[in-house]
């Protein structure tokens, strides 16, 4: 039996870097390794990759699909920043 797939959006694609940043954050177990593991540059590159998207998509988003995009933004921003100040507390 074949699996099926959603259809592709924008909101499943931005999920998509927003869960990779969350890993590299150390917020949420790694599916492959089941344990929590930072990485603060992977979380960064996923971070600025997003605020690329949304500078190349400004214009052609509609209201949903740019509040969203702007949410997962803001709130990766928040937890790396909180992420970046504990390391360097350190």
């Amino acid at each position: 039996m074949q699996k099926e797939y959603p259809q592709p959006t924008f909101q499943i694609f931005v999920s998509s870097l927003s869960l990779q940043a969350m890993i590299s954050l150390g917020l949420v177990e790694s599916p492959i390794t089941g344990k929590k593991e930072k990485d603060l540059k992977q979380a960064k590159f996923l971070i600025d990759t997003l605020d690329m998207i949304k500078e190349k998509t400004s214009g052609n988003l509609t209201a949903e699909e740019k509040a969203f995009l702007e949410d997962a933004l803001a709130n990766l921003k928040v937890n790396y920043a909180k992420q970046k100040e504990a390391q360097d507390d350190r």
